[in-house]
């Protein structure tokens, strides 16, 4: 056998090539690089010769910090792609899936982790909480495309806005169900009005402040000094990754939601000179570190099911998972679109694709590591079975669906791939031209 340490270079490497090879293999195939990398992990962890057990119970804080990590990175990458000017009108898809379809979506799930489940109180809000968003991660395949690239019909944008803002209003119910867990164990009394006027109120306005200030201060930095001091001559993704973190960290120290701040960020840094040839760099920068760490927590989470994630389920959290995925969000997600003057496809896609995958698995780590909550191993089990069966299902869909779709829109999808190809292969332009 091999030096250990050569082993984990080898199969970094192998993984790191396969990530960077598979999309161009399977892009046109009912498979989605989310599924090979959990079989990846599978594989792997199952090998003898791997004696750890990458269960998320066992590593507690590297878990959140891991996927904490992975869903910022998606945020900022999902904002800067945005090519719509924000606008309460235009953005009306985006209101409907979150003020009706999320918040409908929590209440159902919430109602069956509480009656069907028999949870608790503070764990049905949790499990909630943590299954409602749209993830920014895993949803790549149905957002928008890069910047300047045109791809924005209004299901694409729906779902990229959605699974950029629904942080916002996830995140209040996560810590809900903190407060509710810390109450009944005796530690805080006072804990709606706290949790109204703090968790509520002050963090969600704060983000949306400290986000805007710090993709403006980028977007002046960026593109309005004089060319010679501008960040954009440095043609640096560096810089994006800059934008990520330091909106990340002032949201957060000013205890305020991080996840909204980098998406606000984003966006702010995009408007500030919408049409600039910087805006692609970046993008395609954050999108490859993207990649490279949802390949590692997917990697992870195939070696955790092998290694007895889903030990704890019980029949009836298989007809509860079951029920979430393939009735909760369609349903919900048409009732949010009733009204809304769009074909009946549109809205049967937009209902149908509410992907759950990292994000889920960052609000229960952070939820049950600020609180104690019964039965941790069983939320987890769930969210990994309910991960795991969207990613399944939305994975092996989505490309004969969006595929389906674009014919529908008149766009051949074969043809705008070329063209991607051959765009991606020519010499960038000079920044500003």
């Amino acid at each position: 056998m091999p030096d250990p340490y050569i082993l984990v270079l080898f199969v970094i490497g192998a993984l790191v090539a396969l990530v960077a090879w598979l999309p161009l293999v399977i892009r046109r195939a009912p498979l989605s690089l989310p599924i090979v990398c959990i079989v990846l992990g599978a594989g792997l962890f199952s090998l003898p010769q791997v004696g750890l057990n990458p269960l998320p119970q066992a590593y507690p804080s590297v878990t959140e910090r891991l996927t904490e990590f992975v869903v910022i990175i998606a945020l900022m990458g999902a904002g800067l792609k945005i090519d719509r000017i924000f606008n309460l009108k235009r953005w009306q898809v985006t209101w409907r899936l979150l003020g009706i379809t999320m918040m409908l979506s929590i209440a159902a799930i919430a109602l069956l982790g509480f009656t069907l489940l028999g949870l608790g109180l503070a764990g049905a809000i949790l499990l909630a909480g943590s299954l409602a968003p749209t993830d920014p991660v895993l949803a790549a395949d149905i957002q928008v495309g890069a910047p300047q690239e045109g791809r924005e019909d209004e299901v694409r944008f729906g779902l990229t806005s959605e699974a950029g803002l629904n942080d916002g209003l996830a995140f209040p119910f996560v810590n809900l169900a903190i407060a509710l867990a810390l109450a009944a164990s005796g530690q805080t009394t006072d804990w709606l009005t706290q949790w109204l006027a703090v968790s509520v109120l002050w963090k969600v306005l704060a983000g949306l402040g400290a986000g805007w200030i710090l993709g403006w201060l980028f977007g002046r930095l960026t593109f309005s000094l004089p060319v010679s001091s501008r960040l954009a001559g440095t043609r640096d993704g560096f810089i994006v990754l800059a934008a990520t973190f330091l909106s990340y960290a002032v949201a957060e120290m000013l205890h305020s939601y991080g996840f909204l701040a980098v998406f606000i960020a984003a966006l702010a840094f995009r408007h500030a000179d919408r049409d600039h040839r910087f805006h692609v760099e970046m993008h395609d920068f954050i999108e490859q570190i993207e990649r490279m760490g949802m390949m590692v927590v997917l990697v992870l989470f195939g070696g955790a099911l092998v290694s007895g994630l889903l030990a704890s389920l019980r029949p009836m959290d298989v007809a509860a998972a079951l029920l979430i995925v393939l009735v909760v969000r369609p349903l919900t997600g048409l009732l949010g679109l009733v009204g809304w003057r769009r074909p009946l496809r549109e809205k049967l896609i937009l209902a149908f694709f509410g992907i759950r995958g990292v994000g889920s698995f960052y609000y229960l780590a952070h939820g049950l590591n600020a609180a104690p909550f019964e039965g941790g191993d069983r939320l987890w089990a769930i969210v990994g079975l309910i991960c795991l069966l969207s990613i399944l299902l939305h994975g092996v869909t989505v490309t004969p669906v969006m595929r389906w779709f674009d014919r529908s829109q008149g766009r051949d999808p074969d043809a705008e791939e070329e063209g991607e190809d051959a765009s991606r292969g020519a010499e960038p332009s000079r920044p500003g031209a």
